[in-house]
C-alpha cells in the first residue's frame, strides 16, 4: 500500500518535522487510541474519517483540543492554575505546533429558554444598537414621527420666518399646587418677570394684582418670556432667544409657544413645542439600547415578561377537532347542557340573521368567520366573552377546573412572541421622507423575518447620508454574519427562534457562522459532524464555508463522514481498521485520490464503490395508511399526507423544507395523544384519518441524551445491567459476605465509593469556564469500595466488566443467555465498539439514538410486537458507510415484525433502501411546506431533473 506522509510516521521523523508547518501528535493513548503517532499539516482542511468508533473523536477533540485548552487555561490567572495541577494532560507523547483551538461539537449546549438564533449568533446586539442609534419612533395613533424639540430647533424656526416680523416668545402658565393663584403671581414678580397674557391681551402683572382672586381664577394665562423682530444676522439677538426658549421649557416643564402676534396667513400665527418626548398625547420612551433588550425588566414585555408566551386560551383545546361544524359541537365547553343552553343556542337561533353557516366545519370557515366565533356580535357572545363570565366565578372549584382544561402556552399577544415591550415596536427603520411609516420595519419585524428576507432587507435599505455614517460599521457586521448564516444552509430560520428547539447540526452551523463572523486566524477549528441535518445541496455551500475558513489562515479539521466533504479536503485522515477495541489505529494519511487508489479501509472500498450499500431487491407493498389532513404548523401549506403502515418510509427535502413540523409537531403528537402517551400541544392540522387504530403505541427514537445524569449509561438503558449484577451477587464471595444486588450498583449506598458517590469523578465548577471533571481520588475513578471490587466473575470484577466494549462483552460472557440477548442489539445497531460504563452524556446524538433502537430491539419478538409506529430523526447521524448497512438491518428487523418506521433522513444510502419516499419542499422555509412527491424510490428518481433530492437519489440508483 503506498503511503503518503506514511501511515504512524516514524518516530524520528516526526521529530524532525517543524512545529510551524505541521501540528504533531506522538504517541496518543486516550480512549482506545493505540500509541498513534501523526503530523496534521498546518492551514489545511482536513478530514478526520473511519468507521463509528474507531477513535476519531478520542483524537480531534480528547487529545487535540484537549491538549489546546489545557494550554490555553496555563496562559490564564493563578486562580484558575491552582486546579491545573489536577487537570488531566491527555495520555499522550507530546502534542507539538498546537494552535488555539475552537471546538464547535453537536451539542445544543443551551438550555437557557431566553437565548434565540439572535442573541447567539450577536446580530441581535448589533440591531440594537442600530435602533437606538437612528431609529425612528412614529405614533401608533397619527402615524406621525415623535420628535423632541431643542433650543436651536425653535431657534431655527424663528429665522425661518421673513426679517422684520414681530415675535413673542411665551410659555403656559404652570400653578403651583400648594400656592394661591395672587402667591404664584407675586413669585413671578420676585423672578423679575413683568407681563404676562391674560384671556390674549398682554396685561402688567401688578395690574392683575388689584383684581379679586375670583376673576382671576376665570382667566387664561401666558407667560410672556421675550419680543423681538426676527432678524437672523443678529449675532446678539440670536444669543438672547436661545435664553429666551430655554427658560420657557424650563418655566413650563417643558413647552415653549411662539406667537405672531396678528398673523396673516400663510404664516402661522401660534406654534407651540415641547422638549417632551410625546406626540397625541402620549409619553413615549426614546430609543435606548435597554429599550430593545428583553433580558432586561426595562426592555421586556410586560404581559410575557420576557418569555415570548402567556399561559392563555388555547384555540386548539377549546377547538379541538376542527372538521365539525358549530351546530354539531365544533367548541368543546359549550357542549355541556347548561353551556350551550346559554351560549351556544343564541348563536344556532340568530346565525341566519347575519349569514352565518353554522353547518359547515369550522376548517372551512373564512378567518373572518372564525374571528367572529371569538369576538362576537350583537346577537350572541363570543368564545371570548365566555372566558370573561368563566374568570368571574373563580371562587366555585368547578369554574377553576373548567378553565384549566382550556389553558395553554399561547404566543403573548402584545409583543407577536418575540418578548419586547410594546413601545419598542413604535421604533422604526426604513422610513422614506414623506412616505407612510407602515413601510418601516421595527426590530420585532426584523427578528420574525427569516434570515433570507432580512437579508435582502439591509442590502435595500436606503439612509440619509449623516445615518449612513452611524450605521455604515454595524450594518456591516449584521449583513456579514447574515451572509454566513445563509452560506451554512440557514437562510429559513428566524432571529427569534428560541435556540433550545435547534436540532444539533443547526446549532452547530450556527454557531459556525458565528465563529466565521470573529475572523480569527492562525487558529484551530475543529469540527464534529458539521454535514448533519444538511440536505446533499446545502453541502457544497458549507464546504464552501470551511474552505473560507481554511483560506483566512487557519487549520480546519473536520470529523466527518459525508462523502462531498472528504472529497474537497486536502488530506484524508483514516483511523480504523474497525471500531472500539479493534480501532485506534492510523489506517491511512493522504489525498482523496490516493485513498481510493491505494486504500485498504472501510472508507477506501465505499468510496471506490468496491463495497456498497446494495438497494432493496423489491420494495414492501402495504395496504393500510394513516392520513394527516390540513397539515399548516410552521410553514406547512395546508396539505394531506398519507403515511402507509407496515413499511419503512424516508420523509425527505432540504433544510427548512417542513420535516421535522410535519414529524415532530403533528405526527408524533396527534398519533401519541390517542394512545394517551403523549401529552405536548399538536402543530395546527385538521384531523388524524385512516387505519391509526392498528397502531398500538408510538415510539420517537431521536437524538436526545438517553439520560440526563452522567450515571446514565448504555448498559442500564437496555437493561443488561439487572441480569449482570444478580451474577455477581450470586458469586460464592458474594454469598459468604451478604451481599445483594445492590451492593454491585453506584446509584445506591452499599457497595459504591461514598467520596464520587458513585460517579467514578469529581466535578470542580469554575467561574469563568467550563467545568472541570477529575477522577476520584477515593476510587481511583473505578466507582465500587475495594471490597465490592474482590468479587471477581472469570477473573473480572464489576469495575472491569463496565470498562469492557459491548463486543468484548459478548465474548466474555458467552453462556450466560439473559446477559446476551440484551447485549447483542448494540452489536447489530453497530454499537459493538462502546464500553458498557461509558457516561450517556458522552455519546453523540446519532449514539444515543441507537441505543434507543437497540432497547426496542432487546425487547424483541415478543407477544407484544407488532403495530408499533417508529418515528426516527435522522438516525444516520454520526455513522460510517459501514455502520448504516448495520442500521438498515435492525430498522428492516423492526419493519419486518409488522411495525412502522418512519424516518426523517438525509442520507441517500437511507433514502434509497425506503418502501416509501414523502419529499416535502421545493425550498426551505416560506418556500417549502408543500409535498412535492410521495412514491418509490424509483418512481422518483425520474424527477431528477427538477427536485433537488432525487438529483442526488438517481445517482445512487
Amino acid at each position: 500500500m503506498k503511503q503518503t506522509t506514511a501511515v504512524t510516521p516514524a518516530p524520528d521523523i516526526l521529530d524532525s518535522l517543524d512545529p510551524r508547518q505541521y501540528i504533531i501528535i506522538k504517541g496518543a493513548k486516550v480512549n482506545n487510541l493505540k500509541n498513534l503517532s501523526v503530523a496534521i499539516p498546518r492551514n489545511r482542511l482536513v478530514v478526520v474519517t473511519g468507521v463509528s468508533g474507531s477513535g476519531k473523536s478520542s483524537l480531534a477533540f480528547d487529545t487535540l483540543f484537549a491538549e489546546g485548552q489545557r494550554m490555553y487555561v496555563e496562559s490564564l490567572s493563578s486562580y484558575a492554575r491552582q486546579f491545573l495541577g489536577r487537570m488531566e494532560k491527555p495520555e499522550v507523547e507530546y502534542i507539538r505546533g498546537v494552535s488555539p483551538a475552537i471546538a464547535i461539537e453537536q451539542k445544543v449546549s443551551t438550555k437557557n429558554p431566553r437565548s434565540t438564533v439572535g442573541t447567539t449568533t450577536e446580530i441581535y446586539d448589533y440591531l440594537k444598537l442600530l435602533f437606538a442609534r437612528i431609529g425612528h419612533t412614529y405614533s401608533p395613533v397619527s402615524g406621525q414621527e415623535v420628535q423632541r424639540d431643542t433650543v436651536s430647533s425653535v431657534v431655527d424656526y424663528i429665522n425661518s420666518l421673513p426679517e422684520g416680523t414681530r415675535i413673542m416668545v411665551l410659555c403656559p402658565f404652570v400653578r403651583h399646587p400648594e400656592r394661591s393663584l395672587v402667591a404664584d403671581l407675586k413669585v413671578l414678580l420676585s423672578k423679575g418677570y413683568t407681563r404676562i397674557i391674560a384671556n390674549g391681551e398682554t396685561t402688567f402683572i401688578e395690574e392683575l394684582l388689584e383684581k379679586p382672586e375670583k376673576e382671576l381664577a376665570q382667566m387664561q394665562f401666558d407667560l410672556l418670556i421675550d419680543r423681538a423682530a426676527v432678524d437672523p444676522a443678529d449675532e446678539d439677538l440670536q444669543f438672547r432667544l436661545a435664553d429666551s426658549v430655554q427658560t420657557a421649557f424650563f418655566e413650563s416643564h417643558g413647552d415653549c409657544i411662539v406667537e405672531i402676534p396678528g398673523a396673516e396667513a400663510p404664516l402661522e400665527a401660534r406654534r407651540l413645542f415641547s422638549d417632551r418626548f410625546e406626540l397625541d398625547g402620549i409619553q413615549f420612551e426614546e430609543p435606548s439600547v435597554n429599550l430593545f433588550t428583553f433580558n432586561n425588566p426595562y426592555g421586556a414585555c410586560k404581559t410575557c415578561e420576557g418569555f415570548g408566551q402567556i399561559l392563555g386560551i388555547d384555540p386548539d383545546l377549546v377547538i379541538p377537532d376542527k372538521s365539525l361544524s358549530v351546530y354539531e359541537g365544533a367548541i368543546a365547553p359549550w357542549r355541556s347542557e347548561g353551556k350551550r343552553e346559554d351560549w351556544l343556542q343564541p348563536l344556532l337561533k340568530n346565525g341566519i340573521r347575519f349569514d352565518f353557516p353554522i353547518h359547515r366545519p369550522y376548517n372551512e370557515l373564512t378567518p373572518e368567520e372564525q374571528q367572529l366565533l371569538w369576538e362576537g356580535n350583537n346577537y350572541f357572545d363570543g368564545i371570548n366573552s365566555f372566558f370573561k363570565w368563566v374568570n368571574t366565578q373563580m371562587h366555585k372549584v368547578q369554574y377553576r377546573v373548567l378553565l384549566s382544561r382550556y389553558r395553554g402556552r399561547t404566543v403573548c399577544p402584545d409583543c407577536r412572541g418575540t418578548r419586547l415591550r410594546k413601545d419598542a415596536q413604535y421604533v422604526k427603520l426604513g422610513v422614506q421622507p414623506g412616505q407612510d411609516p407602515k413601510t418601516g420595519k421595527s426590530i420585532a419585524d426584523l427578528v420574525l423575518m427569516p434570515v433570507g428576507k432580512l437579508k435582502a432587507f439591509f442590502d435595500g435599505l436606503q439612509l440619509p447620508p449623516h445615518e449612513q455614517k452611524i450605521a455604515e460599521r454595524l450594518q456591516k457586521e449584521v449583513t456579514n454574519r447574515l451572509d454566513y448564516l445563509i452560506r451554512v444552509g440557514l437562510e429559513y430560520l428566524t432571529l427569534n427562534r428560541v435556540a433550545n428547539t435547534l436540532s444539533g447540526g443547526e446549532f452547530q452551523r450556527i454557531k459556525l457562522s458565528t465563529s466565521l463572523g470573529s475572523a480569527l486566524v492562525g487558529s484551530m477549528y475543529i469540527l464534529d459532524e458539521p454535514s448533519i441535518g444538511l440536505h446533499p445541496r446545502d453541502t457544497t455551500r458549507l464546504v464552501s464555508v470551511l474552505e473560507l475558513l481554511r483560506n483566512l489562515g487557519n487549520t480546519v479539521i473536520v470529523v466527518e463522514h459525508e462523502e462531498e466533504v472528504m472529497r474537497t479536503a486536502d488530506q484524508i485522515i483514516d483511523i480504523g481498521p474497525d471500531a472500539g477495541t479493534h480501532g485506534g489505529e492510523l489506517v491511512f494519511q493522504g489525498t482523496l485520490e490516493e485513498l481510493m487508489e491505494h486504500g485498504q479501509t472501510h472508507t477506501a472500498r465505499y468510496l471506490s464503490g468496491r463495497e456498497a450499500i446494495q438497494v432493496p431487491k423489491h420494495r414492501r407493498p402495504w395496504r393500510n395508511s394513516i392520513w394527516l389532513r390540513g397539515c399548516r404548523e410552521n410553514n406547512l401549506k395546508n396539505i394531506d399526507v398519507q403515511i402507509p403502515l407496515e413499511v419503512m418510509s424516508c420523509i425527505t427535502g432540504v433544510s427548512g423544507s417542513g420535516k421535522s413540523t410535519l414529524v415532530k409537531k403533528i405526527l408524533y403528537p396527534a398519533v401519541g395523544k390517542l394512545m394517551g402517551s403523549v401529552s405536548e400541544a399538536t402543530g395546527k392540522f385538521d384531523k388524524l384519518e385512516g387505519d391509526y387504530k392498528k397502531i398500538t403505541q408510538v415510539e420517537f427514537v431521536d437524538q436526545n441524551p438517553i439520560g440526563k445524569s452522567s450515571r446514565s449509561n448504555p448498559v442500564t438503558y437496555v437493561k443488561a445491567y439487572d441480569a449482570i449484577r444478580s451474577l455477581y451477587a450470586d458469586q460464592p464471595l458474594s454469598k459468604a459476605r451478604g451481599y445483594k444486588q445492590g451492593h454491585f450498583s453506584f446509584n445506591v449506598e452499599g457497595g459504591r465509593c461514598e467520596i464520587c458517590q458513585g460517579e467514578g469523578q469529581v466535578t470542580v465548577e469554575m467561574q469563568f469556564m467550563a467545568d472541570i471533571h477529575l477522577t476520584c481520588e477515593g476510587c481511583g475513578g473505578r466507582r465500587f469500595k475495594q471490597e465490592i471490587l474482590d468479587v471477581k466473575f472469570r477473573e473480572r470484577d464489576i469495575a472491569e466488566v463496565l470498562d469492557l466494549t459491548v463486543d468484548d462483552a459478548l465474548e466474555f460472557f458467552k453462556g450466560q443467555a439473559a446477559i446476551i440477548n440484551k447485549l447483542q442489539p448494540l452489536q447489530e445497531v453497530g454499537l459493538g465498539y462502546i464500553t458498557l460504563g461509558q457516561s450517556s452524556s458522552s455519546l453523540s446524538g446519532g449514539e444515543a439514538q441507537r441505543v434507543k433502537l437497540a432497547s426496542f430491539l432487546a425487547k424483541g419478538s415478543g407477544a407484544n410486537s407488532g403495530g408499533i409506529l417508529f418515528i426516527f430523526d435522522e438516525p444516520t447521524t454520526g455513522l460510517h458507510f459501514h455502520d448504516i448497512s448495520k442500521l438498515l438491518h435492525s430498522i428492516n428487523a423492526l419493519v419486518e415484525q409488522g411495525n412502522t418506521a418512519v424516518i426523517i433522513e438525509h442520507n441517500m444510502e437511507m433514502i434509497k433502501s425506503a418502501d416509501w419516499i414523502i419529499d416535502l419542499g421545493p425550498e426551505g422555509g416560506e418556500g417549502g411546506g408543500k409535498l412535492e412527491f410521495a412514491g418509490t424510490p424509483e418512481e422518483m428518481a425520474k424527477l431528477a431533473e427538477t427536485n433537488y433530492t432525487a438529483k442526488y437519489l438517481k445517482e445512487k440508483l
